[in-house]
């Protein structure tokens, strides 16, 4: 299938945009490769694409300043719509790096196109609308994740979020993304592949 193709069949699943809808999106599309490690959206700056994965895995991440240590917030992968949210949604300085974890496709979107498309379209408006409930969804998620879940079940939601997201991501993203160590993410696979 073709990058636009899968572009329509997701846009037409997440919020019914049909032909015609995305027929005024398709001048604003642009097609990019990214290498892994390269910046989709860098710290302190103000996140102006949406960006739609056709093939690899993003992370969001936050370095620590005074050790260099990087925290995972979220991954995104194949057919998913990758941001830096708070940033894209309010136009302020982003808190986070977003960056390619291989080597990955993308089309995307500049927020001044998309708030054109929302003028245009309640279909569009729609699907603004949707993303931000993504956005939202996603950060409650984790969040309610870290205080309710154990390691092992955010663990299992990772897999069915991104059932791929081993063969792209060493080890240690995935362990810092779960908060644990390398270790006790080891162990934790072991008791999963077991079952």
């Amino acid at each position: 299938m073709k990058e636009y193709d899968l572009l329509q069949q997701a846009l037409f699943e997440l919020a019914g945009i049909d032909h015609l809808a995305f027929d005024l999106s398709k001048p604003y599309w642009k097609f990019k490769t990214y290498k892994k490690g390269e910046f989709y959206n860098e710290y302190q700056n103000v996140c102006k694409h949406l960006g739609f994965v056709i093939d690899g895995v993003f992370r969001i991440y936050r370095a620590d300043e005074k050790t260099g240590e990087e925290k995972n917030m979220l991954f995104y992968s194949n057919g998913q719509f990758v941001a830096s949210y708070k940033s894209f949604l309010n136009q302020t300085a982003c808190d986070y790096y977003t960056s390619s974890m291989n080597n990955s496709k993308i089309l995307y979107i500049h927020i001044d196109h998309l708030q054109a498309l929302y003028r245009q379209s309640h279909s569009w408006e729609r699907f603004g609308r949707i993303i931000a409930e993504i956005a939202y969804h996603q950060v409650i998620s984790n969040t309610e994740g870290f205080l309710f879940k154990t390691a092992e079940e955010r663990y299992i939601e990772l897999m069915k979020q991104h059932p791929d997201i081993f063969n792209s991501v060493p080890l240690y993203h995935i362990a810092s993304y779960l908060g644990i160590q390398a270790p006790s993410l080891s162990r934790i696979r072991k008791r999963v592949v077991g079952r």
